[in-house]
């Protein structure tokens, strides 16, 4: 697939006005008029309860649900309940797993490419993402719904350190492209090499989210 320029996301999701619009790599919170602390209350209590119904339960169904949960209500309902939450929060962790779902599915074809132009320099996040071989567009699918899926079925800070090196694949790809697109189209390059940093910053976040929460501090 060829590159091409688009929106600061992996690629070519629509914005919305509101809430603010957003892109799912890019994580800037966004202004509420409700007062902050209130807020970050209700965020974090609407995510230990989702968090914690998902691990009590062995029903793949109410797993299924909870994964698709973005799909049905859609991700700006998400992103008013977290997007304002700190990084390194159990909030903002789930923020980020929900939308870098969203972002594979609504690109996948792009995504894939940004991944496979990154899985042989980063060998060890390649394979701790997991992604089927070869990794074409639905392996991208199914990669996400399983990293998201691991959130409530399996264990919660295996999921996050998946989706730091899905974050880190996608980012040395994206960083691999803007080089050879560097002379040919400046632009593009320079929107790659952004996005790439951003998705660094995301999988630093969530790397230190899953080591807060083997340490019980993640809340």
């Amino acid at each position: 697939m060829s590159e091409q320029s688009g929106p600061p996301v992996y690629g070519g999701a629509n914005r919305h006005h509101k809430p603010k619009p957003f892109a799912p790599v890019d994580f800037e919170p966004f202004a509420g008029g409700a007062d902050p602390a209130r807020v970050s209350e209700a965020a974090h209590l609407a995510a230990q309860a989702l968090v914690r119904r998902g691990r009590d339960s062995d029903d793949p169904k109410i797993t299924r649900r909870l994964v698709k949960l973005a799909d049905e209500q859609g991700l700006e309902a998400i992103a008013e309940m977290w997007a304002e939450s700190p990084a390194r929060s159990l909030p903002g962790a789930l923020w980020r797993l929900y939308a870098l779902r969203a972002a594979t599915m609504q690109d996948s074809e792009r995504i894939s490419v940004y991944f496979k132009a990154g899985r042989d320099t980063a060998q060890v996040s390649h394979v701790v993402a997991g992604a089927a071989e070869p990794p074409g567009a639905d392996e991208m699918k199914q990669m996400a719904d399983a990293i998201l899926s691991g959130a409530f079925d399996g264990d919660f800070d295996v999921a996050l350190e998946r989706s730091a090196a899905f974050c880190r694949v996608v980012a040395l790809g994206q960083a691999t492209l803007a080089d050879s697109a560097e002379h040919s189209n400046e632009g593009h390059a320079s929107k790659l090499t952004r996005n790439s940093h951003q998705l660094v910053k995301t999988a630093e976040d969530l790397e230190h989210a899953a080591n807060a929460w083997r340490l019980g501090e993640l809340d």
